[in-house]
């Protein structure tokens, strides 16, 4: 079996990926499918004896959508989502302004009439001499009728989109929301011809109808309130990718790798297996590997969770993302590329993003049949209207409601944005999501147990008693005298109490680091030690 990423354009609801997801599971030897809406891209797995990727990809364009293949490495593939995620969040904030812009003077214009009724506020006079009255009753739907381009023009994708959809016999929420906003503002404008026969008839009946029948406010709320969404979806897709690139800025992005007896800089994918590279104090291990020379403190709190370092030594093993504190470091590489600790790491966080849960599935499901069912419930909401004896203009209005009302597709949204946003905000804290269904599940969790101190503490050592058998300030006076040239966690946790405390130091002489067990030296001329109980009993303490 063969898998394979695919990046998938035109997706803009639950049913669009449904379509994509049931056009490839019909072809011969598709394994598995799964087409993740908010990331646009779809992971197949198939026989690659019966199935090859260009009828996938075809497959797709059958039902109005298109399909690449990514051919790109991890790091390229990611800084162009990032890069892409920016931009589409940079549009849709410009069309969300735009829109709103147009609005609010729109709906002012629309119900300026209904300000004083309902909310008590005074409508000025140059607003009641303009747009007020079956007089300027073509003023009043005409100045709509323009307030409303802006808004059509900037949103004209979901016309475009739910439109070529509905032609391809798949339509989406985009076609909900096309058919419900022309159909709006087919009717305003049909209204504004009326009221100007109205006029030119001297029927003020005519003209007082439709001046009440003009729905481009309606048309404009609706594309205004789906951008809304659209915007806070693509904020929501944003923080998730945030998170994602804090984990992949663990790891550097070259490294120094001794090759011929040199020491040469290499990008981290030109890295082998058995490459031997050195890695400096406060360095990022770019991969995973095993000690062959040197001694240090490993800071492996943003894989393990672990806050203080650990000690390291020949023979050691490290982990990609981790941090060298101050020796200099030789390793063996051992894992690279996507094999190292972190890279599964960040796959683990992707393939929880786009993984399904249940409720996933059932969503994706009930609007599956969601908007055809919409569209036949309108029409025939119309047909039952005029068997009753109604105009064909009030029959057209009612369908247009049941558009109107069913355009939002929080359904389709909702559950894939909630799984999205709780496992990126889950890495960005440190906290792994297997899948989405172990995130769905999570609400029946009772009992959490803690393995790692740092995991429920602020993640670094403080010093918080002192048991002193001297004077507690002479204590503290020759630990901070000890520990100030050292650079173990707890010496900085001891340095800081000095600080608070504003102790003044001695000087230190024959200082040094015993790796693993503490740090000695003399004051004038007694010899001190501090360190752990090994190293206490090893100089009879």
């Amino acid at each position: 079996m063969k898998k394979v990423k695919f990046n998938i354009q035109g997706m803009t609801c639950s049913s669009c990926s449904l379509h994509v997801e049931k056009a490839v599971n019909h072809l011969e030897g598709i394994e598995n499918v799964n087409v993740n809406l908010l990331s646009n891209n779809m992971n197949v797995t198939y026989d690659e004896n019966i199935l090859n990727n260009e009828k996938i990809i075809q497959a797709v364009v059958n039902v109005g959508y298109g399909a690449t293949i990514y051919e790109k490495s991890k790091q390229a593939e990611r800084k162009e989502e990032k890069d892409l995620g920016k931009e589409n969040n940079k549009s849709m904030k410009k069309r969300l302004i735009i829109s709103i812009c147009f609005l609010i003077p729109l709906m002012y214009i629309a119900m300026h009439h209904m300000l004083k009724e309902w909310l008590g506020l005074p409508v000025p006079q140059i607003v009641k001499d303009l747009f007020h009255g079956n007089e300027n009753a073509l003023t009043f739907g005409f100045t709509q009728f323009l307030l409303l381009l802006p808004i059509i023009y900037v949103n004209r994708n979901y016309f475009m989109i739910g439109f070529n959809r509905l032609f391809k016999g798949t339509p989406n929420m985009d076609s909900l929301i096309a058919i419900g906003g022309l159909a709006a503002t087919v009717y305003g404008i049909f209204a504004i011809y009326m009221i100007s026969y109205g006029l030119g008839h001297n029927q003020i009946d005519v003209v007082e109808r439709y001046s009440m029948d003009i729905y481009f406010e309606s048309a404009g709320t609706i594309l205004t309130l789906i951008t809304v969404g659209k915007y806070l979806e693509t904020k929501s897709k944003g923080k998730t990718s945030e998170a994602i690139s804090k984990l992949i800025k663990l790891a550097p992005k070259t490294a120094f790798v001794l090759r011929e007896g040199k020491e040469i800089e290499l990008d981290l994918e030109e890295i082998i297996v058995g490459d031997i590279i050195t890695i400096r104090p406060g360095g990022s291990i770019p991969v995973d590997g095993v000690i062959l020379d040197g001694n240090s403190t490993v800071d492996q709190s943003s894989i393990t969770g672990e806050s203080i370092p650990v000690e390291k030594t020949i023979g050691d093993n490290v982990v990609s993302g981790t941090i060298n504190k101050n020796g200099y470091l030789k390793i063996k590489a051992t894992k690279v590329g996507d094999n190292t600790t972190l890279s599964q790491i960040i796959k683990l966080v992707e393939e929880a993003s786009n993984s399904k849960a249940p409720i996933s599935k059932i969503a994706d499901k009930v609007s599956g049949v969601f908007v055809p069912s919409v569209i036949i419930i309108a029409f025939i909401t119309i047909i039952i209207w005029l068997l009753v004896g109604q105009s064909f203009e009030f029959a057209l209005t009612m369908g247009i409601a049941v558009l109107v009302i069913s355009c939002p597709c929080a359904l389709g949204l909702a559950t894939p944005v909630a799984i999205m946003v709780g496992t990126g905000k889950g890495a960005e804290n440190g906290i792994l999501i297997k899948s989405a269904e172990s995130l769905e599940l999570l609400h029946l969790v009772d009992t959490i147990v803690f393995d790692k101190t740092g995991t429920i503490t602020e993640g670094k050592p403080k010093v918080t008693d002192i048991l002193a058998m001297i004077d507690e300030k002479e204590l503290l006076k020759i630990a901070g005298s000890l520990e100030k040239n050292s650079e173990h966690p707890l010496a900085e946790a001891i340095a800081q109490k000095i600080k608070d405390e504003n102790i003044e130091l001695a000087d230190i002489k024959d200082f040094s680091v015993v790796l693993g067990r503490g740090v000695k030296g003399k004051i004038e001329t007694q010899e001190y030690f501090a360190g752990n109980l090994l190293f206490m009993k090893e100089n009879r303490y």
